[in-house]
């Protein structure tokens, strides 16, 4: 296992919520006081737990795709890739508002498309939330051959993406690469050939968990880009670094 430790314990996406429910807790203390302000030191409370980030042991596993969140296996299907036109199998994630919602990359390799859709905020419990709910994809070019489709959705409650990583970026197996705030879904497409490990309704671990093994025996070409749908390209905007920054995104409020 391999120690990530490169963020501190509250994910700084959150420092700035943390902050306000300080300040909105301490505030109500003051001039109301009584059960009124321990409902708001309830909620701080739970603003923390759900900010929290504290490092995590990367499974150094050959062949592995790893968990890019941690929750509950909800889905584990063959379907078509809309990112790459593929049949690939989707292995999907749900994360409950108790879960921590970092992201960390699937696999090492190469960022070779980003696409964000809005959309709608579904409970990404549901089948068409993979389709319908706002989403940020990441399509990486593994180092193992393969192209892994890495997909961040909105749920529910979750209302904000944030993706750190811009196209042509070099990517670290387990590295931490974005947030989804308050309760969300993540997508895995890894090929056909694949060997699943996991079973639907299974609790993983980001960066812990190999979801599947890869055959190395037929990798795909490293050095071709993956061959992305066309009718997908079209629907979907390719972002570059800048509009990719968290002040870039949109925020439904």
């Amino acid at each position: 296992m391999k120690l990530n430790s490169s963020y501190p314990i509250l994910a700084k996406e959150g420092w700035g919520i943390i902050g306000a429910a300080i300040f909105i807790a301490l505030l109500v203390w003051w001039l109301i006081g009584g059960f009124i302000s321990f409902i708001f030191w309830v909620i701080l409370i739970f603003v923390i737990q759900f900010f929290r980030d504290p490092p995590r042991e990367i499974s150094q596993t050959p062949h592995s795709v790893l968990a890019g969140a941690d929750g509950r296996i909800c889905k584990i299907q063959k379907v078509e890739n809309p990112y790459t036109g593929k049949e690939e199998v989707l292995i999907s994630t749900f994360m409950n508002v108790f879960n921590i919602h970092s992201n960390r990359s699937p696999i090492g390799g190469k960022v070779e498309a980003i696409y964000y859709k809005p959309g709608k905020f579904l409970n990404a419990d549901l089948d068409k939330a993979s389709s319908e709910n706002e989403r940020n994809a990441i399509v990486i070019q593994s180092d193992e051959g393969p192209v892994i489709t890495c997909v961040q959705i909105a749920g529910l409650i979750a209302r904000r993406i944030v993706c750190h990583l811009h196209i042509g970026q070099e990517v670290s197996r387990g590295e931490r690469f974005g947030f989804i705030r308050f309760g969300s879904r993540v997508d895995i497409y890894v090929p056909t050939d694949a060997e699943v490990l996991v079973f639907v309704g299974q609790k993983v671990r980001a960066a812990d968990t190999v979801l599947a093994l890869l055959n190395p025996q037929k990798p795909e070409s490293s050095e071709e880009a993956p061959e992305l749908n066309a009718p997908a390209a079209a629907e979907a905007e390719v972002q570059t670094a800048e509009q990719m920054t968290p002040t870039a995104e949109p925020e439904v409020k």
